[in-house]
């Protein structure tokens, strides 16, 4: 058995636990102040009380951006990523929806959106509060094991594994080409035909062949640990430029944006907790892609090949933002938040015997869809069948014919299962969570193979908070479950006993003594 060594593998993190809670409270709120005047100096529509729990909720949540970009945290600590996704999510996400008046379709509105925005503002500030909590509780110093497991790559058995899981991934993803015609009666099929009756059936083949471009960048990054020559930024951004033109590849030509910018997220993260660390810089560069890249992919997602004419000009831009209903707003206010969705729930749920109560029923259906309907025909539903009929009563819900396809978030699905008083509860369970895998990452070991798989957990902290149940088992899962099950084969695992001098920082250990 040879055992790649430890000293050409990644650094210990630097982390500080002991923050200047206050003066980032202080200097969030400094910063939503000034964007909130600069709001009411736009639009007498800011000029409401909704502003208020807004601005809390954004005072809050801001605190870990500003945490993170003062650098008293690490680039990729969930808590600062999701400090910073939160403040769109909670604050900036309800000004620009008042803003641009940019609301859910094809509803019968609230008389004054900005009432639900306030009142789902108020549920999360209390949300916000038990997330922190319970973040925080969780990660506390007695809570971080002195006994750990070490993950270390079987040099022997690596190779042969990943080869071979190479081939059998990119022969799969050949096959499927050619179950379509080719690359271009692929995207033919999807364009042609809704996404879901022209792959269904499809899940499990393409949860092993779109694993092809995360293998392939974790042999990179495993190998190029050892050589210099690989630590450079020049091959480091034209490894990622590969990787991101194999992954629209590998999934993203049926329309599936998540499959490519969630991708190339695990891959950054990959690159920083192995090869070298990643800058400020690097990580704001890579938010303005993403927004780029989910407004010029909407334009494909809505209208195919079609969608192209949008990189030509502003015209063709305006002319297939009005057929197909995508523009910035979508992708910003659409994929990244779910304001006016949670807001239109809440409203919907205040009026009398308009609606009844999941009771759990869209989680065990989230759950289900690991089962292939070819074994379990009348397995339980998402959260389709409820979120038609809250939007539009009861028995809406007509399946193949007229349901909602909306993504509801944490607190939206809570909502449509327990009401608005469960809203605090989840937003507990999103903290421990949140709270684990801040605590996985200072507690690994330099080496220790699951940092290649560190990203997809922080990556699943903010699915978990815009996404609903099904959405987070299917990124979980497929996804996760072939690298995952690579690494799990390819590694040796080993005791140790860590002697730490200093339990406030995890980069001061004296010693790692194998039992």
């Amino acid at each position: 058995m040879s055992i790649l060594p430890l000293q050409n593998l990644p650094r210990p993190l630097n982390f500080q636990p002991a923050q200047p809670i206050i003066s980032n409270l202080c200097i969030s709120a400094y910063i939503c102040t000034f964007i909130l005047i600069g709001c009411m100096a736009a639009s007498h529509q800011f000029l409401h009380w909704f502003v208020i729990p807004v601005f809390l909720c954004g005072v809050l949540v801001g605190s870990d951006a500003v945490s993170w970009f003062r650098g008293q945290i690490d680039i990729f600590d969930p808590v600062g990523i999701l400090g910073l996704l939160g403040f769109h999510f909670f604050f900036l996400a309800p000004l620009l929806h008042v803003y641009w008046d940019y609301w859910m379709a094809y509803v019968i509105p609230p008389y004054d959106w900005r009432d639900w925005l306030g009142a789902m503002a108020f549920l999360n500030i209390l949300g916000l509060i038990a997330y922190r909590l319970s973040r925080d509780f969780w990660f506390r110093d007695q809570h971080k094991p002195v006994y750990q497991t070490i993950w270390q790559l079987d040099s022997q058995r690596f190779l042969p594994i990943v080869i071979l899981a190479l081939v059998v991934t990119a022969g799969l993803q050949v096959w499927v080409y050619a179950r379509f015609g080719g690359i271009v009666g692929y995207i033919q099929t999807y364009t042609e035909r809704h996404v879901s009756e022209s792959f269904q059936g499809f899940g499990w083949v393409f949860m092993i062949s779109e694993s092809f471009p995360i293998l392939a960048l974790m042999l990179f990054v495993i190998y190029g640990s050892r050589n210099k020559n690989y630590k450079s930024w020049i091959v480091i951004t034209i490894v990622l430029l590969v990787f991101l033109i194999v992954r629209f590849l590998f999934g993203g030509l049926r329309g599936s944006r998540s499959n490519t910018v969630w991708g190339l997220f695990w891959a950054i993260g990959m690159i920083h907790f192995w090869i070298r660390p990643v800058s400020k810089k690097f990580i704001i560069i890579g938010c303005v892609f993403l927004v780029i890249f989910l407004y010029f992919y909407g334009f494909y997602k809505g209208a195919g090949l079609d969608g192209l004419a949008a990189l030509q000009s502003a015209e063709a831009r305006l002319e297939l933002t009005q057929q197909t209903g995508r523009g910035i707003e979508t992708a910003i206010l659409g994929d990244l938040a779910r304001s006016d969705v949670q807001a239109f729930l809440l409203y919907r749920l205040s009026i009398p015997n308009n609606y009844e109560y999941a009771l759990g029923r869209t989680y065990a259906g989230g759950l289900s869809i690991l089962i292939p309907r070819s074994i379990w025909p009348d397995r339980p539903l998402t959260k389709i069948k409820e979120g038609t009929e809250v939007q539009y009563g009861r028995g809406s819900f007509v399946p193949g014919v007229w349901q909602s396809s909306n993504v509801y978030g944490l607190a939206g699905e809570a909502m449509l299962n327990f009401g608005p008083v469960s809203v605090s509860f989840v937003f507990l369970i999103w903290g421990i969570t949140v709270g684990y895998v801040r605590r996985l990452m200072i507690t690994l070991n330099a080496g220790d193979v699951r940092f290649l798989l560190l990203p997809l957990l922080i990556n699943g902290c903010f699915i978990l908070l815009v996404g609903d149940s099904d959405n987070i088992v299917f990124f979980l899962v497929k996804d996760g479950a072939v690298p995952f099950l690579v690494l799990m084969l390819c590694s040796s695992k080993a005791p140790i006993t860590v002697l730490v001098e200093d339990r406030n920082n995890a980069s001061d250990r004296l010693a790692r003594i194998p039992l």
